[in-house]
């Protein structure tokens, strides 16, 4: 495989960062994943860093060096986050879960396959054109859908950000697997979170990754275009972006061929806090974080041992 990928997050005008991403490789496999952290409840930032931690982990564990199923280890560990969180918040008896949404990406034999749940999305562009977007599992796009609202008011709708499918909630996560797509080279992959599409058009984003072949100059400019825009009321905006191939002849291309067979490298962006007037002194620190997924994948394993006998 060869391919240029750059990510990064930024916190923007709210209080902490509640979004988490990661790309890992095998010598045959590529893993992209995103989670956004819902701010409506109570600590997201932990379901984020789980959601990322959880697919980055199980990565590691079987693409030696390809998945046997990439569609379903993305619904099967998807599925494993939203389970982790629902044992721990009955096993402590918490009166709301933490919540995120999760677009989740392999890209192996030059094929994407692409899951995601809620408004977190990929994009994939191919010589200036916009191939495929996932589609939101949001209140505006179901009445969309059902011709009851114009796209035009979807973007100033006072329900625009809230969606009705997450991991972490009350109820199983609808889980949209998207069909394969044969990938050709220069093709382009984003992974953004809403505080990104939210506040630029898809047109927008279109203009700004076809603007030259730095896929990591794209990217920044993205987010500084949706920061821009934003303003004093964005929020925490994150990407990823992928180049399929070595078109742009980058030194940053990234070659597996001479990878060793059981080997992967995994790239988790740093969280970064600015702290911001009005700051909870309350949150978690990264540590806490830490502590906090290690308990509950405990509880997992626990549960497990519990079935087994």
């Amino acid at each position: 495989m060869k391919f240029t990928i750059y990510q990064n997050s930024r916190q923007g005008p709210r209080q902490y960062n509640q979004d988490r991403l990661a790309y890992s490789y095998s010598k045959d496999s590529l893993l992209l994943v995103l989670a956004d952290g819902m701010g409506g409840h109570r600590h997201g930032e932990i379901a984020a860093q789980l959601a990322v931690k959880t697919l980055t982990d199980a990565f590691q564990r079987l693409a030696l060096p390809f998945l046997s199923s990439p569609a379903k280890f993305l619904t099967d560990h998807i599925q494993q986050v939203h389970d982790m969180i629902e044992n721990v918040t009955q096993a402590d008896d918490l009166l709301e879960s933490p919540r995120t949404t999760i677009v989740a990406a392999i890209i192996q034999r030059g094929f994407l396959y692409c899951a995601h749940v809620g408004d977190s999305r990929l994009y994939h562009f191919r010589d200036g054109h916009l191939l495929f977007r996932t589609e939101d599992h949001s209140i505006v796009q179901s009445l969309y859908k059902k011709g009851m609202i114009s796209k035009e008011e979807m973007a100033t709708h006072p329900y625009k950000n809230k969606i009705y499918n997450c991991v972490g909630g009350e109820t199983p996560p609808q889980i949209d697997l998207s069909n394969r797509i044969e990938l050709v080279e220069g093709d382009t992959i984003v992974l953004c979170t809403d505080g990104v599409w939210g506040f630029i058009s898809d047109q927008q984003i279109k203009e700004i990754l076809h603007q030259n072949n730095d896929i990591a100059e794209t990217t920044t400019k993205l987010l500084d275009s949706a920061e821009f825009a934003a303003d004093a009321n964005g929020d925490n905006m994150s990407a990823i972006g992928l180049q399929w191939g070595d078109r742009q002849f980058s030194n940053d291309a990234v070659s597996t061929q001479l990878m060793p067979l059981g080997e992967t490298t995994t790239i988790i962006n740093p969280v970064t806090h600015h702290p911001n007037e009005g700051d909870d002194p309350k949150e978690l620190s990264d540590n806490e974080i830490e502590s906090t997924i290690a308990e509950i994948q405990a509880a997992l394993i626990k549960t497990q041992q519990k079935i087994r006998i």
